[in-house]
């Protein structure tokens, strides 16, 4: 064990040793607990340093241990961290890189923190469905004032050293080398005999009254996330943190954290982070496939997505040409870019000289030769015609460089027919962003037949660069997202068939957790989109019936949002909802034209059908190989369709209920309206057969 650490001068520096992350573990908590006590036994230390070396401090608890026996092997996680107000040697925390969750905790309980100046400090806990659960919530208030502490903890975002130090969480920074930085300032303290300053001794910082700020931040959040517990017992763990003593504090705390990590919702969230990190991984690769470098990147159209898409590549520090047909449009996507940038500086989050620079990474440009004789990527994001796109095609198969990328941003068609156009098939490859596009973080990354192993590599490589979480899909009619969408939409424009209001299924689904409801969704995008893809597909796809009364509002000039009316009716510049009589004039007309016979529809039913129609659409995309697994459906949808993390996405919800009981609701449906189009997935029936759930 001697080995295990070193001692310089009285100073004993003890190491995590469990990369990459430096999580704890139930070895690694074990191992250091081992090192501190054995630290503190000898009389020739004076202090102790923890550190996580050349790595991280420390990432937090190991997230796979939660609701398993490691999660209670000794020393649990309060036990390790408590245990630190039980060393009477001086400890001290030197944190490197990051440390967070209970990393974080674990260096709140130690007497002092020495952190590198570029160090990121954080609670994240809220964005896996609980909160710190090993003193987090009664520590941080006493080192740092309430009116920061409460709020680092609600949004899970980390905090800068700088920010904590100014705020009292670091007591040191260091500018240079964090260990000779940390060695030094233990010194100092020996030399000065400062105290053991245990945190559990201090006060909770408060600036302002405490009612005020509880009430305050209740408010908010009932205003913008009704119903979050996790959040809510936040709160009243840092109202306990003024009103009880530290261990009656850290006991309500424990208590709520043992309570919110057993719920469906912290489950679905810690399933979700793993999921996005599983999307990343791709079978079947070539080990000798290997990334090529972006260094400047075209994107053809300067309309909405393709100004979106252009702002993503400059945000990345990657040089752009925006090419479009005509001057004005270049123009007015230049002038979007410009207002995107000022506004980013008006809101303090670039400085002047910083939008200069970024701006000149934008170069526009008619001249499409001109535009990609000299990039290694070319995103393709003009209107949704097969045929436009195919000539685009022809052309950059032409003048684009030999090894150049090229790709779409097509959001349903057929792209092998795409590539089918070049003499360079294996270059080419859809990357669907979703607008808007400097916003969303999902990016459908479309393989075609031919495409190549280094071509997937290199954009998925380029996704983390553009901060994108990217999902691997195969071709299809709509990909992974946009397919299962029709069957969403599908159902719902059936439930108005049979009696149900546009405000009644939209309410059901935003209440379920839905960031909108399916027919104001329709509003926002624009009611003629459906419209086209459906007019597609009463001709390529007639097996597959639509209720036509979306098309009847199309007909009517109700476009959405752009026209001031569709489901809804909007007030000009506006986007408030405002329900509108002629659209009920619209509905009442389509029934009795089409004889559907009407019923009341509980809401439960409405979110049942809409919820178990893209669970069913999801098991057809992954018996057909579109999708890798079930965990990247489920990514595609709660980052890209607004469907609630909490819940965990649509293919997790279904494991949720049980396949055998997802089967036998789908076979009910079977027996209603429209039942033909409840066809159940070979993969469905053969799961739920086998008691098993989607993977």
């Amino acid at each position: 064990m001697e080995s295990a650490y070193v001692v310089d001068d009285g100073v004993a520096v003890v190491s995590f040793d469990n990369p990459p992350v430096n999580s704890l573990s139930a070895p690694q908590r074990q191992k250091l607990h081992e090192l501190i006590l054995h630290a503190a036994a000898r009389d020739d230390v004076q202090a102790i340093i923890v550190t996580g070396g050349s790595q991280p401090f420390c990432g937090g608890a190991e997230i796979r241990e939660f609701n398993t026996l490691a999660q209670n092997a000794s020393p649990t996680m309060p036990e390790l961290i408590e245990g630190c107000d039980e060393v009477n040697k001086l400890l001290i925390a030197a944190i490197g890189g990051f440390a967070f969750g209970a990393g974080l905790e674990l260096a709140m309980a130690m007497h002092y923190r020495v952190a590198a100046a570029n160090a990121q400090l954080g609670l994240p806990e809220v964005k896996f469905g609980f909160l710190p659960g090993a003193g987090g919530t009664q520590r941080l208030p006493r080192l740092m004032p309430m009116e920061n502490a409460a709020p680092m903890m609600l949004s899970g975002a980390p905090l800068g050293a700088t920010d904590a130090f100014d705020h009292g969480l670091v007591d040191e920074l260091s500018h240079t080398n964090l260990l000779d930085d940390a060695l030094a300032y233990a010194r100092k303290l020996i030399t000065a005999k400062a105290p053991l300053r245990r945190t559990s001794t201090l006060a909770a910082r408060m600036a302002s009254a405490p009612t005020d700020l509880f009430a305050m931040l209740r408010a908010d959040i009932n205003k913008h996330t009704p119903g979050h517990k996790g959040k809510l017992y936040i709160v009243d763990c840092c109202e306990a943190a003024t009103t009880l003593p530290f261990e009656a504090g850290r006991e309500f705390e424990r208590a709520r954290f043992l309570e919110l990590l057993a719920t469906p919702e912290s489950k679905a969230l810690r399933y979700n982070f793993f999921a996005e990190r599983q999307a990343t991984k791709i079978a079947g690769l070539s080990p000798d496939a290997s990334p090529r470098e972006i260094r400047k990147a075209a994107v053809i159209g300067a309309g909405t997505m393709g100004v979106g898409i252009a702002i993503c590549f400059a945000n990345a520090g990657i040089p752009v040409v925006l090419v479009d047909a005509k001057n004005e449009g270049l123009e007015r996507g230049i002038a979007t870019i410009r207002e995107f940038y000022d506004a980013q500086v008006g809101k303090g989050r670039l400085t002047p000289d910083a939008r200069t620079r970024v701006l000149q990474l934008v170069s526009p440009t008619l001249d499409l030769a001109a535009a990609v004789s000299r990039v290694d990527l070319v995103v393709e994001a003009v209107f949704e015609r097969l045929d436009l796109k195919q000539q685009i095609f022809r052309d950059l198969d032409r003048i684009a460089p030999e090894g150049a990328i090229l790709a779409t941003n097509t959001s349903m068609l057929d792209i092998d027919r795409i590539a089918a156009v070049t003499q360079r098939e294996s270059t080419v490859i859809g990357m669907h962003f979703f607008s808007p596009a400097h916003v969303m973080r999902l990016l459908e990354v479309v393989r075609c037949a031919k495409t190549s192993d280094e071509v997937l590599v290199s954009v998925m490589q380029l996704a983390r660069k553009l901060k994108k979480t990217a999902v691997l899909s195969r071709v299809c009619d709509g990909f992974i997202g946009n397919r299962m969408l029709q069957r969403y939409l599908q159902q719902a424009l059936f439930l108005l068939d049979e009696g149900c209001s546009v405000e009644q299924i939209d309410a059901a689904m935003e209440k379920f957790g839905m960031a909108m409801g399916p027919l104001a969704v329709g509003d926002l995008s624009g009611l003629d989109v459906g419209w086209s893809i459906r007019k597609r597909r009463y001709v390529e796809r007639p097996e597959m019936v639509y209720s036509r009364v979306a098309d009847r509002l199309c007909e009517a000039g109700r476009l959405g949002q752009k026209t001031g009316k569709g489901w809804y009716r909007y007030e000009p510049g506006g986007r408030e909802r405002l329900p509108d009589p002629e659209v009920d004039q619209i509905l009442r007309a389509y029934r009795e034209a089409v004889g559907v016979a009407q019923r009341t529809v509980a809401d439960e039913e409405i979110v049942d059908r809409l919820m178990l129609a893209l669970a069913n659409e999801g098991a057809q995309i992954l018996d057909e190989g579109i999708a890798q697994r079930a965990s990247d459906i489920d990514v595609v949808y709660t980052t890209g369709y607004g469907f609630p993390i909490t819940k965990g996405g649509p293919m997790h919800y279904a494991n949720t209920l049980g396949l055998g009981e997802v089967l036998a609701r789908v076979r009910k449906y079977q027996q209603g309206y429209q039942g033909a189009q409840w066809q159940p997935s070979p993969l469905l029936v053969k799961l739920a057969g086998q008691g098993t759930s989607f993977e």
